[in-house]
C-alpha cells in the first residue's frame, strides 16, 4: 500500500478511535463524579467538567498499536504514552483532593488597588492565594475595598521534586528498551544519548502539561505539530517512523471534537504526559528531533517564559503565558487560535525549508 494511503488510514482509524473512546470516557468519568474544580478565578465556570479524559487518548493509542501490532516503534511509542499516561493518572488522583479553600474577591473601589503580586481595576476579580494577600485582604475588608463572592478550592499537588522524578523514571523505561540509537540529528553521541534522552522527555511532558490550560490548546498544538512531523517522515517514504506522529494527531483532533471551547472533557495530567512522552519518543526514534524541537516552539517558549518568571528575571501578572494574555483582556478562544496558528505557521515554514535540505 501506498505511505501516503497508509498514513491517511491510521489518521482517519485514530480520529474515530479517539472521538469514540472520548464519549465513552467522558460518560465514565462524569457518573464517577471525576471533573475539575479550576483555580483560576476566569475559569470557574468550568467546574464540574470531567477531567483525566487523557484515559481516551490512552485507549486509542492501544488500539491502533494492536492493529499494527508489527511496527516496532508505534509499538514503543504506545509502551511509553501508557507509562507517562499512568504517572500522570496519579498526579490526577491526588489533585482530586482539596488541600484548602481560597477566597475569590471583588475589587469595589473606585480606584486599582494592589493585593499581593496583583493590581486589580475596579470591577475585577482574583483569588487571593498568598500569605501577603490574606493579611492584606483583612484591611481591604475593613475599608470596604474589597467584597468576597466566592471561594476556589486548592488541589492536592504532587512537589515538583517527586514530580520530575517520576518523568526521569519514565525517560528510563524508552532507555531500557534499546531502541535509542547512539546517532541523533547526525550526530554520534555515545553515552550522552542517555542524559539527552531524558532532557527529551521531562522537557516534553512539562511542556505539553504546561500548555494544556484551555480549551483545545494542547491538543491542537500537538495536532499540527505531530501531522507536520509525520509528513516529514512520508516524504521520506518512511511509515513506520510516521506511523506515532500520524496516530498521536489523529487522537488529538478526534479528542478535540470535544476538547475545543466550550470543552466538555479535559486531558488531565493523564493525558498531557502520555502525549509529551509519544511525541518525545517518536522525535527520538524517527531521528527527527531539530524538526520536533522547532514544530513544538510556542510551548517550549512558554515553558521558558514561565522559567524566568520563575527565576524573577521577568514578572508575570499570572503564570503561565497564556493565563496572563487572558488576564490582559483576551479571549481564551483567540489565545487559542494565536497558539495554534502560531504553531501552523512554524510547521508550514519547517516543511517549506526541508526541501532545502
Amino acid at each position: 500500500m501506498n505511505v501516503y494511503y497508509t498514513g491517511i488510514y491510521i489518521f482517519i482509524l485514530t480520529f474515530l478511535a479517539s472521538t469514540f473512546f472520548t464519549v465513552f470516557v467522558r460518560k465514565v468519568l462524569k457518573n464517577a463524579g471525576i471533573t475539575d474544580s479550576p483555580i483560576v478565578t476566569e475559569h470557574q465556570h468550568k467546574t464540574g467538567t470531567p477531567t483525566m479524559g487523557g484515559m481516551a487518548i490512552l485507549l486509542s493509542m492501544l488500539i491502533i498499536s494492536c492493529i499494527y501490532f508489527g511496527n516496532k516503534n508505534l509499538i514503543i511509542t504506545c509502551m511509553m504514552m501508557l507509562t507517562a499516561g499512568i504517572i500522570g493518572m496519579m498526579d490526577d488522583l491526588i489533585g482530586l483532593k482539596t488541600k484548602e479553600v481560597q477566597d475569590i474577591i471583588r475589587n469595589i473601589y473606585k480606584a486599582p488597588i494592589k493585593i499581593g503580586k496583583l493590581t486589580l481595576k475596579t470591577g475585577e476579580e482574583a483569588r487571593v492565594a498568598t500569605e501577603k494577600a490574606k493579611e492584606e485582604l483583612k484591611k481591604f475588608l475593613a475599608e470596604k475595598k474589597v467584597e468576597i463572592i466566592g471561594k476556589a478550592p486548592i488541589k492536592n499537588e504532587v512537589e515538583e521534586r517527586e514530580k520530575i522524578f517520576a518523568q526521569f523514571l519514565i525517560a528510563l523505561f524508552l532507555i531500557v528498551t534499546g531502541t535509542v540509537s547512539y546517532t541523533i540529528g547526525g550526530v554520534n553521541w555515545g553515552i550522552f544519548v542517555i542524559p539527552l534522552v531524558i532532557f527529551g522527555i521531562i522537557g516534553a511532558i512539562n511542556a505539553i502539561n504546561l500548555i494544556d490550560g484551555m480549551d483545545g490548546l494542547a491538543a491542537g498544538i500537538m495536532a499540527i505539530a505531530s501531522a507536520a512531523c509525520g509528513f516529514i517522515l512520508l516524504l521520506n517514504g518512511n511509515i513506520a517512523f510516521a506511523a506515532p506522529f500520524i496516530a498521536i494527531s489523529g487522537i488529538c483532533c478526534g479528542f478535540l471534537v470535544f476538547n475545543k471551547y466550550p470543552a466538555t472533557i479535559f486531558m488531565g495530567d493523564t493525558g498531557s504526559f502520555a502525549l509529551g512522552a509519544g511525541y518525545a519518543t517518536a522525535a527520538i526514534l524517527g531521528d527527527i528531533v531539530y524538526f520536533a524541537v522547532i514544530a513544538l516552539a510556542v510551548p517550549i517558549i512558554s515553558v521558558i517564559i514561565s522559567l524566568l518568571h520563575r527565576s524573577k528575571i521577568i514578572k508575570l501578572p499570572v503564570e503561565p503565558l497564556h493565563h496572563t494574555l487572558h488576564y490582559k483582556g483576551f479571549s481564551e478562544k483567540k489565545i487559542t487560535a494565536i497558539y495554534w496558528i502560531s504553531t501552523l505557521i512554524i510547521c508550514i515554514t519547517l516543511i517549506y525549508f526541508y526541501g532545502f535540505f
